[in-house]
């Protein structure tokens, strides 16, 4: 129980300390971005897939000789599973899942908006399809920029980069090179699979890096989370755990993936974690 106050408090103060000088680096990424797209007169729908296209093919062709990972790395995007994976946070450390829906919330609506003002064809739209892998479902339409898979990764990666930054400036360094690294192959394997453009998945994770921020920022200033942290709710949660538990058991009906068993398996644990936390009290 003292480790778990401690990590709890840990997170909570390091959330509390995250300000909105921490975008800078993502503006400045998605700048830099801007005038490469200038210079290479990428700001049309025609240009903007064609500067990128043999980088596509060249990171669809190696990433796809690995294609059962690349399947189960592609629905850790899908926040159903990731937050799944994280849901006995809800119980343990509740600040974080209080930024986590805020900033959800933000990413979800920016990602929408996005996607249609930008109006970008799919690989599979433009692409012929025998010269790239599909893995799963060939995705088509007009909704490839941003990748929302990517908005969702490092919108989650970047609320638990700041929750649980080591105090050490050596591990620091170890620690935001793990999250760039997992957050980065899940993102990628959005090319992976043939669903997305490379820039499609830089600008989307940029998106999800701002967009918790900002939830980390306004839930320092409005508390509008903190009843998940109250015993005479916890009936209404675990109604939730259990039509999500019902959620990923569609999902796996759909796609058998080792993933969503480990992101069920969280599910239920938290379930049995609140329920008993529940009769306890």
């Amino acid at each position: 129980m003292f480790k778990i106050d401690h990590y709890k408090n840990y997170a909570s103060i390091n959330l509390s300390k995250t300000s909105l000088k921490r975008l800078i680096p993502a503006l400045a990424f998605l700048a830099s971005l801007i005038i490469y797209f200038y210079i290479n007169n990428g700001f049309s729908v025609n240009s903007y897939v064609e500067i990128q296209k043999d980088l596509f093919y060249y990171i669809n062709f190696n990433l796809s000789k690995f294609p059962v990972l690349q399947f189960n790395l592609t629905q850790l995007g899908n926040p159903l599973v990731f937050l799944g994976l994280l849901t006995v946070f809800i119980i343990y450390i509740p600040k974080l899942w209080e930024v986590m829906l805020n900033s959800i919330v933000i990413s979800s609506l920016l990602s929408f908006f996005l996607k249609i003002i930008f109006n970008v064809p799919r690989p599979a739209v433009v692409f012929d399809n025998d010269t790239f892998v599909i893995i799963g479902e060939t995705l088509v339409g007009y909704k490839s920029m941003p990748s929302g898979h990517s908005i969702a990764t490092f919108t989650i990666m970047t609320i638990l980069m700041f929750a649980f930054m080591p105090k050490k400036i050596n591990n620091k360094i170890i620690w935001l090179f793990f999250i760039l690294f997992i957050g980065m192959a899940i993102a990628f394997s959005r090319v992976g699979v043939g669903a997305h453009y490379p820039f499609d998945v830089l600008i989307g994770s940029s998106i999800g890096y701002i967009s918790s921020i900002i939830g980390i920022f306004v839930n320092n200033k409005i508390k509008f989370w903190n009843w998940l942290n109250k015993i005479k709710y916890y009936p209404l949660l675990m109604l939730f755990l259990f039509m999500w538990a019902i959620a990923i058991i569609y999902e796996l009906k759909l796609n058998n993936l080792l993933i969503f068993y480990f992101s069920l398996i969280s599910v239920l644990l938290t379930f049995y974690f609140t329920l008993k936390k529940y009769v306890k009290k």
